[in-house]
């Protein structure tokens, strides 16, 4: 008996150690079945994150790729300023302001043009059925006038609500029709005042009148495509007489120039970074596009100038801005030169150097534009504006402004001394007959820059020729001046101006007069004799 239960106890034994080896080794393989499936999924989650990461940095690295070509793409455009616009002609074809389109009517809805048809009594009376014989036997007749009844009430209100509907179509075809013919009008009289403006327009350019001469080179620079935060601000004026177009220009701010010159993307700083530009290299830049924008527009008008109405294009270009010290509006000029049309023939600006060809031109062109350095224009903008004289002569009081033009040589010389003696010269007015040429010798008292300077007053009605200059030169060369002045009631020729480019000769016209006058206090004016 006893080894009978030894035997079973022991097999018993076995079983149960067997099944726990079993439950051990299924949690176990469980165990590293979830240890499996936790490396698996965290070498997913890298692999994603990797990926992930890629993606990321690829997107910042096509971001900086992005800045760079935009930026490269504003220095390329900052940097051909002068080069666009040498492909471009810039003559405005009078016919291509006329309007050229026809009418384009406009469409009426198919439901507002179109009648819908009217109800028929048949559609609704047809669907009550009549009697038959059964039906007459047995006193049904009232129930079949009643549902005729019914549809003819029903028709008659089909009718009446057709009827309003159409009526009501009919109104808004009649308005859409007014409408219609309303824009077909106006379009018509836009045709007509169009046709009629620019036939003005073209027959008093071809005249050369002045106004037809500022309107058509208004529109030539307007037309100018230029970078969008250009300000392309101007105004012009015109000296009919002389043939001279001055053009105030406003320049873009050494801000159009973008403060980078590359874009990196810094992994370990998750940051795009920017590499500044030197400020020489910032300086050479803005230079060149002030040069470029000066030589542009004067390329434009003069290519434009199917009239041969310019012998003459003088360019003054400022900015505007703040001053910095005081805080206040300021208008620097950076830029002033003025070429004649032959001069301006003579220049490849496809092969130029813009500062070179500035330089080559007697321009006055800031050396430092970047820092506001300002030049003096060749010719002040009001001096030349035929509108800054006729404005005086209306708000003004013309009793108490003496015409000059009235005033005899003589009075007209010793005016011109005052005024140069108010300017801060000491002033000598010579003899009448024995001037040799000249009228009115001043001397500036200012170590270095000062001088002797001779000066001949011109009281002309007509334009001032360069004989008067050469008579001038020569005297100065006999008197030792430093420096020679005409002031003249009237205006210069283009030879005049060729003549004194080069030449320490200083040409002061009617405009320029009453400028200095008012400057000292003396208002006047100037009516020059009807022929």
């Amino acid at each position: 008996m006893a080894n009978f239960s030894t035997t079973t106890m022991s097999a018993v034994a076995r079983e149960e150690a067997k099944r726990r080896r079993q439950i051990e080794a299924a949690q176990k393989r469980q165990k590293q079945a979830q240890q499996k499936a936790a490396r698996e999924a965290e070498r997913a989650r890298l692999l994603q994150n990797k990926l992930d990461k890629q993606r990321y940095l690829q997107g910042r690295t096509d971001e900086t790729d992005e800045l760079n070509q935009e930026l490269e793409e504003r220095v390329t455009a900052l940097q051909t300023v002068l080069e666009h616009t040498l492909d471009i002609n810039d003559t405005i074809d009078f016919d291509s302001l006329r309007v050229k389109e026809s009418y384009q009517s406009i469409p009426i809805p198919h439901e507002i043009l179109t009648a819908k048809l009217a109800p028929r009594r048949d559609e609704f009376t047809t669907k009550v059925k009549a009697p038959g014989l059964f039906e007459n036997a047995l006193g049904l007749k009232g129930r079949y006038q009643k549902e005729m009844q019914a549809a003819e009430e029903q028709y008659q209100a089909a009718l009446r609500a057709y009827t309003q509907n159409d009526n009501e179509r009919q109104k808004r075809l009649a308005e859409l029709q007014a409408q219609e013919e309303a824009a077909r009008k106006a379009f018509l009289q836009k045709v007509e005042q169009r046709e009629r403006e620019v036939s003005e327009l073209e027959a008093s350019y071809k005249a050369r009148d002045g106004a037809a001469v500022l309107a058509y080179n208004s529109m030539v620079l307007e037309r100018s495509d230029y970078p969008e935060d250009f300000p392309q601000q101007f105004r012009l004026a015109y000296a009919a007489e002389a043939q001279e177009l001055v053009i105030e220009y406003e320049l873009p701010g050494v801000g159009v120039i973008p403060g980078m010159t590359e874009y990196k993307y810094v992994k370990s700083k998750d940051a795009i970074e920017g590499k500044p530009r030197k400020a020489a290299e910032v300086r050479t830049l803005y230079q060149d596009i002030v040069a470029a924008v000066a030589l542009r527009t004067v390329h434009e008008v003069y290519e434009a100038d199917q009239g041969q109405h310019l012998s003459v294009v003088t360019f003054n270009g400022f900015v505007q801005t703040v001053d910095p010290a005081t805080g206040k509006d300021i208008r620097p000029h950076l830029v002033s030169v003025r070429a004649t049309r032959e001069q301006f023939a003579e220049i490849n600006l496809a092969r130029v150097d813009k500062r070179a060809c500035l330089r080559n031109l007697g321009a006055q062109v800031s050396p430092q534009p970047e820092a506001l350095q300002p030049v003096k224009p060749v010719v002040e903008f009001e001096m030349v504006d035929k509108r800054f004289i006729e404005a005086g002569d209306v708000i003004g009081d013309l009793e108490s402004r003496p015409n000059l033009m009235d005033l005899k040589p003589a009075e007209f010389e010793t005016l011109v001394s005052n005024l140069f003696g108010k300017m801060g010269l000491e002033t000598r007015l010579t003899r009448a007959s024995r001037d040799g040429g000249v009228d009115v010798v001043a001397y500036d008292t200012r170590p270095v820059l000062g001088g002797k300077v001779v000066i001949q007053a011109k009281r002309y009605k007509n334009t001032v020729g360069v004989s008067a200059l050469r008579d001038l030169y020569g005297t100065m060369m006999n008197e030792g001046a430093n420096k020679g002045i005409i002031v003249a009631t009237s205006s210069y020729g283009s030879d005049a101006y060729e003549f004194s480019k080069d030449k320490p000769i200083e040409l002061i016209d009617g405009g320029g007069l009453l400028y200095l006058l008012e400057q000292v206090g003396v208002r006047a004016r100037i009516v020059l004799p009807q022929e």
